[in-house]
């Protein structure tokens, strides 16, 4: 693949994660803003029966609608080029499969490395819910978790093409991905878990703001694997050219 098909593809993808961006932000205001509003409020009224205040430093308001925009749509350009690039790589490697199948599958992984393994074992919690004083040791070990589940991801893939040509795909594919939930669930029992929920915190809130954060994600990633697809798709197998009118054509013999 030359640098100006890898250029090109690269802007596509960061279109792709833009309007799957949009997408995302839409589900983010109408499901995940709400929750957001309520754990708010649970957070203020134990504030106000401790006469406890904090100084706004940027309205509710402003974080619900240009904040948020903000967050969710670079977040989606972002991981767009960085998918991009990834599909580049992975186009032809990952057995013979189109552009269309490739970034869907791709789209799948990378939700399933990049948020939904640290999501399992550090499921986001709503404002009112952590210990301001742990926010560096919750970031550091989210992120370690991530970047787990990505090489991880990784050395199966490569595992179950090596383990192919002896097993056949079928059953390589199997023990990478068995190989993979181990090591998993290895590194979910050893790393320290993150319990910071208060007692009195309303569960069913809880359980709906984790649903809208991983509904967020789901769409972001769904999106742009169709939304992608579609646009290498057109790049990389581009349909026949249309016959311009007055060309001359060749007679069938």
């Amino acid at each position: 693949m030359n640098s100006a098909t890898v250029r090109n593809l690269l802007v596509r993808g960061m279109l792709a994660g833009l309007a799957a961006g949009v997408l995302a932000l839409i589900v983010a205001y109408f499901l995940g803003e709400p929750n957001v509003d309520s754990a708010i409020g649970f957070e203020e009224s134990h504030a106000a029966a401790h006469e406890h205040h904090e100084v706004e430093l940027v309205s509710r308001s402003l974080q619900s609608t240009a904040g948020l925009a903000t967050g969710v749509l670079i977040y989606g350009v972002a991981f767009g080029g960085i998918a991009a690039l990834a599909f580049c790589f992975a186009l032809g490697r990952v057995g013979r499969l189109g552009p269309r199948a490739t970034a869907l599958l791709l789209s799948g992984a990378a939700l399933l490395a990049v948020y939904v393994v640290p999501f399992l074992k550090y499921p986001a919690n709503p404002p009112a819910v952590g210990d301001p004083d742990t926010i560096g040791k919750r970031t550091t070990l989210y992120f370690l978790m991530m970047v787990l589940g990505v090489l991880l991801a990784v050395a199966a893939v490569i595992l179950g093409k090596r383990l192919a040509p002896r097993l056949g795909t079928w059953n390589a594919t199997v023990a990478a991905v068995l190989g993979f939930v181990l090591v998993i669930g290895l590194a979910y029992g050893f790393l320290p878990a993150v319990n910071e929920v208060p007692g009195d915190f309303p569960a069913a809130l809880l359980w709906r703001f984790r649903l809208s954060a991983l509904a967020l994600q789901v769409t972001l990633w769904a999106g742009f694997g169709l939304v992608f697809g579609e646009l290498a798709e057109r790049l990389l197998h581009p349909g026949p050219a249309a016959v311009t009118a007055g060309t001359p054509v060749a007679a069938p013999r």
